[in-house]
């Protein structure tokens, strides 16, 4: 046994190859028909770039093939809030009245599945706390689609505007449309999947006054290098963008969810989406996430607080939320595609605060629905990113990524 930190070592050469070839069988299945893999470890970086673009062939992925992190946004969006709070320019225990007024003066309804109109008022306003751990008491409720409120959110085109998940009218609309509904749980109460997110966008956004992107890119982007970062990919890059396929359920059939020219990512959406707008690069990411396991450094130069980072990265979440979050995840393995024994919640990111897969206590990150994964994982200085163009409509981008970060535990040189 060796001794002293247990993040000097990088990866054995048979486990890398064992890696790629996991990988290899989920291309060659014809169930995803490409992927970009990135392991980063101390000073060592590993990418496999396998299969193809678009379904039917062509142009091979490559490293800086660029993928719509879809919910993976989160937890580099929620680095512009942590920015401010660094600068005293807003503080977690704020309330968000005075730049979020279509959340004041809120009701909340008795039962989050019972009738809109059946309501009492809220205990206390909401906080920039309630926002960066989402538990304001807006949220998506996937077990409930069909109650009152999950109904509204897309009657009222709060969500799914023209088929699509992600909002798309300009973010005072956007205010204006959620400030109609009621609040599904106390401020604070409950965790909740999110609106949090993409309302903490709009907060940044007015508390800076300037466009919530161009703080995204001086503040994060720019000082990291993420230079194929944004919220659309712009016309010289466009083919680097594959498709994005959500298969059918029943007949595996690639449906093209959303094309490359032409579509939701090629132009500058309405509302830039810090829930799940993202566009992005496997280097980009990696740049990001090894700036939260270097406690907010990058060559040198500090991007966010170290405490700011430990706030993030570590569980916010009190008892009993996150023993409401750990049986919700044991019970949704089903629709999950096993995506998501977790437990706890940071800001924008979930941490593992039990062990539950191969991967250790701490390990901190997300998924997207769009068959993306990245997590860095600070008890062995390691960082994954898996990104695929197949959607979670069936579950052959989650096994893809389960296997990936199986693979990669066992690739470990200690």
């Amino acid at each position: 046994m060796g001794t002293g930190s247990t993040n000097e070592g990088g990866f054995t050469a048979s486990g890398l190859r064992r890696l790629r070839e996991v990988l290899e069988r989920h291309v060659e299945s014809k169930k995803i028909p490409g992927l970009v893999a990135l392991v980063g470890r101390g000073g060592e970086t590993h990418v496999e770039a396998i299969g193809t673009m678009r379904h039917e062939g062509g142009a091979p992925m490559g490293r800086d093939t660029i993928f719509r992190m879809a919910s993976t946004s989160k937890p580099v969006a929620v680095a512009a809030t942590m920015v401010l709070l660094d600068e005293c320019r807003l503080r977690l225990d704020d309330l968000v009245d005075p730049w979020l007024p279509e959340l004041a003066d809120r009701q909340v309804l008795k039962r989050s599945d019972g009738p809109l109109d059946d309501t009492v008022a809220a205990r206390r306003p909401i906080t920039v706390r309630d926002l960066l751990t989402s538990t304001c008491g807006l949220g998506l409720d996937t077990t409930a689609m069909g109650s009152p409120v999950m109904a509204a959110y897309f009657e009222r085109k709060v969500y799914g505007e023209n088929g699509w998940m992600l909002p798309a009218v300009e973010p005072d609309e956007w205010m204006r449309r959620l400030g109609t509904l009621p609040l599904m749980h106390q401020p604070g109460e409950r965790w909740l999947y999110n609106v949090s997110d993409d309302v903490l966008g709009v907060l940044v956004a007015r508390v800076t006054g300037q466009p919530f992107e161009s703080f995204l890119r001086e503040r994060i982007f720019g000082p990291l290098g993420m230079k194929d970062t944004g919220f659309h990919v712009p016309a010289d890059k466009i083919h680097r963008l594959p498709p994005l396929y959500a298969p059918d359920p029943q007949t595996g059939e690639f449906t093209v969810e959303d094309p490359a020219e032409g579509g939701h990512h090629s132009k500058p959406p309405a509302f830039p989406s810090s829930g799940g707008g993202l566009d992005s690069t496997a280097d980009d990411y990696d740049a990001y996430f090894r700036m939260l396991l270097n406690h907010g450094t990058h060559h040198g130069e500090r991007i966010l607080s170290r405490a700011a980072v430990e706030l993030m990265t570590t569980n916010r979440l009190p008892a009993a939320q996150l023993a409401a979050r750990e049986s919700l995840a044991r019970d949704l393995v089903h629709l999950s595609h096993g995506q998501g024994q977790h437990g706890g919640w940071g800001f924008g990111m979930a941490v593992r605060t039990y062990r539950g897969d191969y991967a250790p206590v701490g390990q901190f990150g997300w998924d997207g629905g769009a068959g993306t994964s990245t997590y860095a994982d600070p008890r062995n200085g390691l960082v994954g990113i898996l990104l695929t163009q197949t959607g979670m409509s069936t579950p052959d981008s989650a096994r893809a990524i389960h296997d990936f970060w199986t693979t990669l535990y066992q690739a470990l040189d200690d």
